[in-house]
């Protein structure tokens, strides 16, 4: 039998919390927000920071669920 715990521990998919998931809906928005000479300053182009305030709040980079 598999406890509770055991198969948090072994899931391959974690999820965020629901504070993660706001956060980062207001970075997209913020970023979606900033004008042209700020992005360069950050080192994004018009395109790149417009592709990644599209993307939906759930859609997060794999690099928070580590």
């Amino acid at each position: 039998m598999i406890t509770l715990s055991r198969r948090r521990q072994n899931s391959p998919s974690r999820r965020l919390s629901l504070r993660a998931y706001l956060s980062l809906h207001r970075q997209r928005r913020a970023l979606a927000r900033l004008d042209p000479h700020l992005l360069r300053d950050v080192g994004l182009t018009e395109d790149a920071a417009r592709a990644e305030a599209a993307r939906r709040f759930w859609d997060a980079p794999r690099h928070w669920f580590r």
